[in-house]
């Protein structure tokens, strides 16, 4: 009997992983592509209205957006969604820039150590609360709809 461990077994095949991770805390890029898997994912009537809609990755917001918020700490804003929601839309408006909802990489992956959800449906979370408010949905509104679901 030998004292060496044997072969670890690989949990899924690399190709499914996001390239950037290599099981630490993801980079970016690993973000934007779980982020881009959690659009992809959602139903296709939706695909037509988030059309155009910019994902950034950041590590964690600036203190101006911080103080517009009135948050505290950074890590209190995983996400934000900054646009003009659906609902409030015009064909009177033009030249706007697009909508836009950024995900903060540091405080996602501090959820994620602290609440042990996987961190891809994690990422898809955030991403959905921030797409609600692209329909013009309030915070309460997602919350209510998530605990109906």
């Amino acid at each position: 009997m030998s004292d060496k461990p044997g072969p670890l077994s690989s949990p899924s095949p690399a190709r499914s992983l996001p390239s950037g991770w290599a099981g630490g805390a993801p980079d970016a890029d690993a973000f934007y592509q779980m982020a881009e898997a959690a659009l992809a994912a959602l139903p296709a009537p939706f695909h037509p209205h988030i059309k155009g809609l910019l994902i950034t990755i950041e590590d964690v917001a600036d203190e101006a957006t911080l103080d517009a918020l009135e948050i505290d700490h950074p890590y209190e804003l995983t996400g934000l969604y900054e646009g003009r929601p659906l609902t409030e839309r015009s064909i009177d408006v033009s030249g706007a820039m697009p909508d836009r909802v950024t995900l903060y990489r540091v405080p996602i992956l501090v959820e994620w150590i602290e609440g042990g959800e996987r961190l891809d449906w994690l990422i898809h979370h955030v991403l959905i609360h921030e797409i609600g408010h692209h329909f013009g949905f309030s915070d309460d509104d997602i919350h209510a709809l998530e605990d109906m679901a």
